[in-house]
C-alpha cells in the first residue's frame, strides 16, 4: 500500500489539489508557492523515509479563528509537505474506507454535501419518517 501512497501519479495529483486549495503555511512558514521547489529537491527523501518508516510528521500549527458565535475555535495546520502526503494517502484509503459508509452519511464523504443531506431529509419527512439525526462527533465526545 505505501507504494500507492509514493507513486508518482498519486503524489502528483495530491500536490495538485494541496497547491490548488492554497492554504497557510505550517510550523516551517513553507508556503504553497514555494511547495514544488521543496518537492523536487527532498520529494526522494521524503518517499525513501515513508517506504523506511522513518518520515517524521512535522507538529501542527494552532491557530485560533473565530467563530459567528463570538467564541473561537482552534485550527491546526500542517506543513504543505505533509498535506501533500496526507492527501496522497487519502486518495489511496478513502475508497477502501467509502465502501462501508451507509448510504445516507453525508460527512466528509466524496460527491456528498450538506445540501444533499437536506433534501434527503426533506424526503424522508414527506414519506412519513419522523425524525433527523444529525451527530456532530466532536460534540459527541
Amino acid at each position: 500500500m505505501i507504494k500507492q501512497v509514493i507513486n508518482k501519479k498519486n503524489l502528483n495529483e495530491a500536490y495538485l489539489r494541496v497547491y490548488g486549495n492554497k492554504g497557510a503555511a505550517g510550523v516551517d512558514s513553507v508556503h504553497v508557492t514555494d511547495l514544488q521547489s521543496r518537492l523536487k529537491a527532498h520529494g526522494n527523501t521524503y518517499n525513501q523515509q515513508i517506504e523506511r518508516e522513518t518520515y517524521q510528521v512535522s507538529p501542527i500549527l494552532g491557530v485560533e479563528i473565530p467563530k459567528s458565535n463570538g467564541k473561537t475555535r482552534l485550527l491546526g495546520i500542517p506543513t504543505v509537505v505533509d498535506r501533500v502526503y496526507q492527501q496522497a494517502l487519502h486518495h489511496v484509503l478513502q475508497p477502501i474506507f467509502e465502501a462501508d459508509f451507509q448510504q445516507h452519511s453525508y460527512g466528509f464523504r466524496p460527491k456528498r454535501n450538506a445540501h444533499q443531506a437536506v433534501t434527503q431529509s426533506l424526503q424522508n419527512i414527506n414519506s412519513g419518517y419522523q425524525d433527523v439525526v444529525n451527530i456532530d462527533l466532536k460534540s459527541f465526545f
